[in-house]
């Protein structure tokens, strides 16, 4: 059993891992981007604002499986191939971000406006104002978000085992289902439970440390 559930596991965090990076990185700037450019935002630009809104809005109604299918050219394009854990790193990767994107809005939409104001008027610029006001002030709530993409990230890759994106969910379905291994199943299913509270627990303690500083 260890001998499946490890490789298994392992393949899972790294899969999980890489996701969250690239999510990141392509959804927390959108987030910036929607907070600061709605109407009455530090930097107005209602177009922009609608585009981004759109775009975030489109992505997020794809259910992940038939996205992950429709961006099979994408992951060829990069790592050369469709199938296997490297490879069902973009489609995670673009299902997550524009997720990540509505996290980011609306933990820094909780920042108080009376700080944003203060900044405003002692001269602070944009670029001040996001990383020395907006950032710091919603870092708890932001941790929490981040926390709750890498627990989503793990349900989806579950779900890329059905089309051979490998990990836990792959290993359930090859044993428990086709094979009809229900034991395999059932310790994939909990293994799964275990790394979801793991990283939720973790999340809590972190977020909980930075408030009371």
């Amino acid at each position: 059993m260890l001998e499946l559930i490890i490789p298994s596991l392992l393949q899972t965090v790294y899969m999980v891992f890489f996701s969250t990076v690239f999510s990141l990185l392509l959804g927390f700037p959108m987030g910036v981007l929607l907070v600061i450019t709605e109407k009455g935002g530090i930097w107005e630009k209602p177009t922009l604002y609608r585009i981004l809104d759109g775009i975030i809005n489109v992505l997020r109604s794809f259910p992940f499986l038939i996205l992950m299918v429709l961006l099979f050219p994408l992951s060829r394009l990069i790592v050369g191939k469709t199938i296997g854990t490297t490879a069902t790193i973009v489609p995670l990767s673009v299902a997550a971000a524009p997720f990540v994107a509505r996290v980011i809005e609306t933990s820094l939409k909780e920042v108080d406006k009376g700080v944003i104001e203060f900044g405003q008027s002692i001269g602070a610029t944009v670029p001040q104002i996001i990383f020395k006001i907006l950032i710091p002030e919603a870092m708890p709530s932001l941790i929490m978000g981040v926390t709750l993409t890498i627990v989503n990230l793990i349900g989806y890759s579950a779900m890329a085992g059905a089309i051979g994106g490998g990990g836990l969910g792959d290993l359930a379905i090859r044993y428990g289902l086709y094979r009809f291994q229900t034991d395999v199943m059932v310790v994939s299913v909990v293994v799964i439970v275990i790394l979801v509270q793991g990283v939720q627990f973790l999340g809590n303690k972190l977020a909980s440390r930075i408030n009371k500083k």
